[in-house]
């Protein structure tokens, strides 16, 4: 029996009489699982994707490589699961954020905030070297599955904290795409400039002036 939280995420519930030992064998998995994930985006944040190999991210995860063929069929299953973990990293910066009765210039200041704690992760950094990788790939840059799960969570938050705006459904997307492709340019020029990258507090003030004022007009 599952429910699902305010990401969207299926979140078990356990059933009444339902054994410890299912229980355990539930959370033994999930937690192998988090710690290749984890293994991945820290080998790829220090070594780069392509010297990240099964044996470092088993060796590292604490685990047999049989293992992770068992949780996710192979190396590109890990990775797209890698990916897909990054967009609830991306999500999770707005959980404690009240989506009700809070003014929309702070609502936009804290999104942009938000997004780009995220944009200027590890997570984030290893899971754009990972689409780089699979967009030059004929047998995944085709592929539907983490394109739409990407925007499904970035929109999912999105309508969430603008929910009272008058703009139409078609509108929303247009700043929304202007929004992740500015945040997006940003933390590549910031990842560009490695250690000498520069503050970016004037390009984010003007992304959560535009918001405001988009997402404030009538339809």
């Amino acid at each position: 029996m599952a429910q699902t939280n305010r990401r969207g995420q299926a979140v078990a519930v356990p059933l009444v009489g339902a054994g410890k030992g299912r229980r355990s064998q539930a959370e033994r998995t999930a937690r192998t699982r988090r710690r290749i994930v984890a293994a991945v985006f820290e080998c790829i944040a220090e070594v780069g994707l392509a010297r990240t190999t099964a044996v470092e991210i088993s060796r590292r995860a604490g685990v047999t490589w049989g293992a992770v063929q068992h949780h996710f069929g192979g190396k590109d299953g890990m990775l797209i699961a890698a990916v897909e973990d990054s967009f609830d990293h991306f999500a999770s910066h707005f959980d404690d954020l009240p989506m009700t009765g809070v003014p929309l210039d702070e609502r936009a200041h804290r999104f942009v905030d938000g997004a780009w704690a995220h944009f200027g992760s590890r997570e984030y950094r290893s899971a754009f070297e990972i689409l780089l990788e699979f967009v030059g790939r004929d047998d995944l840059s085709d592929s539907p599955s983490w394109r739409t799960e990407m925007f499904r969570s970035w929109d999912r938050v999105w309508m969430e904290l603008f929910h009272d705006s008058k703009l139409r459904r078609n509108e929303h997307l247009a700043i929304e795409h202007y929004t992740l492709s500015v945040l997006a340019g940003l933390a590549s020029t910031r990842m560009l400039e490695g250690g000498r990258a520069q503050p970016r507090s004037k390009e984010l003030g003007f992304l959560k002036d535009t918001l405001v004022r988009e997402l404030g007009r009538p339809s």
